[in-house]
């Protein structure tokens, strides 16, 4: 029996309030803005996120389970336009014409794998496009943990196609590729909790695959991003591992285990698993890398660090209360890792400002970025803590805080450069916010230069945006 959530399931947190999907697409023009549009802002910012069209359990749902929909603002001539549409897997289709679930969700599904039950003829999990969105060879792609690219049309956010570039692709894909805007190679992994555990490819700037390696690691790990230098390819192995005996024992799948160790693993971009230089560092979670760059022997990379995880139980929101909450927000924090001796070195930015979803001006990725920008978290909220926008300097540490207002909550923000700009910060920050007394969805335009002052921009939604993941920003064709 199917059952369709509605705007309010407490039984589950994550289908509750501004988490609660929503059924309806929609196209309207000349949004209400509050303040002036520049216009020289041209192009489309979007966010994913999880959109549960029929959840199996509503109490087993799990954050990751639902389907994906692009929440867009198309800004063109000093006006806004907002679409939504859902990403029309072959899955999301397949239950659109049942009229009802077939995939029960990670949790369940997981459970269904360790017992030996019958799964879904269409395989193990559904091919849920929820999570990340990038832009390679001129195609926009929507991404998930664990699946297949789906190319989607701009503006129409129509679904085209799933990608596996002309079936080379063998192994799941991430949902934080890295783009190398100077080569136009993308660098991507998957992982799988059943052998091989890692595996590696990059497609060329013609959207070519042209090199895969399997990597060995010793156990199955959630690894969720990754990061690019010019030379090199950082990859996370961290202790949040699946285990097929824990869910025989009623057991999550899922589950953090610090004595799996803690390693960052430096590769030559073309390199093999006999080329990767490992780095062991503290027991610690970093779901998302801001940037890496080269300096001389070291190669730094920029992250949010996290003591631990409880991700296994993003379902009602009901922690082990036995943890510390504030081990599972996130810090920045630097490791210098020296090629030449081995030497690591790890270095927290500010140990009072929690943070998360770290973004750059995308043309740097994987060289030397002077500023980062983030979600702050507010430690004393549970649930969507992020309250403020962060802009960090690297060159002395500095950060400068944007509050979103009091009842207001945001979430990722991306930087979406200014024609003509002549410095890496010249151009806009903007994020999609949520006005909890006022129950109203607006997209925020901030100048990434004058970070601490009002908004230029907020232009009221005329629809619920339920929070998401993932952010992007892709400019109109010049």
């Amino acid at each position: 029996m199917s059952s369709q959530p509605r705007l309010d399931e407490p039984e589950n947190f994550f289908l509750s309030g501004n988490w609660a999907p929503v059924d309806e697409e929609h196209v309207d023009r000349d949004l209400e803005v509050i303040g002036e549009i520049p216009a020289d802002l041209d192009g489309y910012f979007m966010r994913i996120g999880p959109n549960p069209t029929y959840v199996a359990d509503v109490s087993a749902y799990h954050i990751f389970d639902g389907d994906g929909m692009i929440h867009q603002v198309e800004f063109r001539e000093g006006k806004a336009t907002y679409r939504n549409r859902f990403v029309e897997t072959a899955g999301l289709l397949k239950e659109r014409d049942k009229g009802g679930w077939i995939w029960k969700g990670m949790n369940q599904t997981m459970a269904d794998m360790a017992a030996g039950n019958p799964l879904p003829e269409g395989g193990q999990f559904k091919d849920l496009v929820n999570t990340a969105m990038i832009v390679h060879a001129n195609k926009f792609y929507g991404l998930m943990e664990g699946g297949t690219p789906h190319e989607m049309g701009l503006p129409d956010l129509d679904t085209i196609r799933r990608d596996d570039f002309d079936g080379k692709l063998n192994h799941p894909f991430t949902a934080h590729p890295k783009v190398d805007i100077k080569t136009g190679e993308m660098m991507t992994f998957g992982y799988s909790p059943v052998p091989p555990f890692l595996t590696y490819s990059v497609i060329d700037k013609n959207s070519r695959l042209v090199h895969t390696a399997q990597i060995n690691i010793p156990k199955a790990v959630m690894m969720h991003d990754c990061a690019i230098t010019e030379r090199f390819t950082i990859f996370l192995d961290l202790p949040i591992t699946f285990d097929f005996e824990r869910v025989a024992k009623g057991e999550s799948m899922l589950a953090w285990e610090p004595e799996n160790g803690t390693r960052l693993g430096v590769m030559p971009r073309m390199g093999e698993d006999a080329d990767i230089k490992w780095f062991e560092i503290d027991s610690c979670m970093m779901f998302h890398v801001a940037n890496a760059w080269e300096d001389g022997d070291e190669v730094v990379l920029l992250g949010c660090r996290a003591n631990r995880t409880d991700v296994a139980n993003a379902t009602t929101n009901a922690a082990d209360e036995s943890l510390d909450m504030r081990d599972q927000l996130a810090l920045l924090t630097e490791w210098r890792m020296n090629l030449a001796t081995g030497e690591v070195i790890e270095r927290n930015i500010d140990p009072n400002l929690y943070c998360e979803f770290p973004r750059i001006n995308d043309h740097l990725a994987g060289r030397p970025s002077r500023y980062a920008y983030l979600a702050g978290i507010d430690a004393e909220l549970s649930g969507t803590p992020f309250t403020s926008e962060i802009k960090y300097d690297h060159t002395d540490g500095s950060m400068t805080v944007h509050p979103l207002g009091e009842g207001r909550k945001g979430g990722e923000a991306i930087f979406a450069p200014r024609k003509g700009g002549t410095s890496e910060d010249d151009g806009y920050v903007i994020l999609f916010t949520w006005d909890e007394p006022n129950q109203q969805s607006e997209c925020v335009v901030i100048d990434a230069q004058n970070f601490e002052a009002d908004p230029i921009a907020r232009i009221k939604i005329p629809h619920r945006v339920p929070f998401g993941f993932h952010a992007s920003w892709v400019p109109n064709a010049q």
